[in-house]
């Protein structure tokens, strides 16, 4: 009887994990642009679905939601307003530097530790900023968004009320 209770609840966690595992904004517009992009192979220069590099893949998910960028992640570094890692919020671009000459890595924030990127090794993929290679390369944070825009495009519609 315990193994087949553990096993349902092992079962349901998996479940309940494959379906929020998408990203932190719920059922927003972004959530949406950025769900579909997952597993998009990394491309040099890439700026579609059929293969991205970081910065174009920022780039293609604001342009979906509105908002441009110029595709280059440290002209993405210049635009905005920093945020400390304590104050991210969805919708947030994140900025590393991982050739040791200053920003040359972008994702956009997605909530609980976690950003979307296209990584040159796994395409568009979901990591942590804990992840010790992040850790060690992050430069900051910017947020684009105006506070209406993030209501608009970054939370699903019950979470406006809270946003400040």
């Amino acid at each position: 009887m315990k193994k087949k209770l553990a096993a349902a609840a092992l079962s349901f966690s998996i479940i309940f994990t494959a379906i929020g595992a998408g990203s932190a904004f719920a059922e927003s517009k972004m959530d949406q642009v950025i769900d579909k992009t997952i597993g998009s192979k990394y491309v040099a220069g890439g700026v579609s679905t059929s293969g991205f590099d970081c910065s174009g893949f920022t780039l293609y998910v604001f342009d979906k939601i509105g908002i441009d960028l110029p595709h280059q992640s440290g002209s993405q570094y210049q635009m905005g307003t920093a945020v400390s890692q304590s104050e991210l919020r969805a919708g947030d671009l994140v900025f590393f530097n991982t050739n040791g000459k200053g920003v040359s890595h972008v994702g956009i924030y997605v909530g609980d530790g976690k950003f979307a990127h296209a990584s040159s090794s796994r395409g568009v993929t979901i990591s942590t900023l804990s992840e010790s290679y992040y850790v060690n390369r992050y430069v900051g944070a910017k947020r684009i968004m105006s506070k209406t825009a993030y209501q608009t495009v970054a939370t699903d519609s019950q979470d406006n009320d809270d946003v400040q």
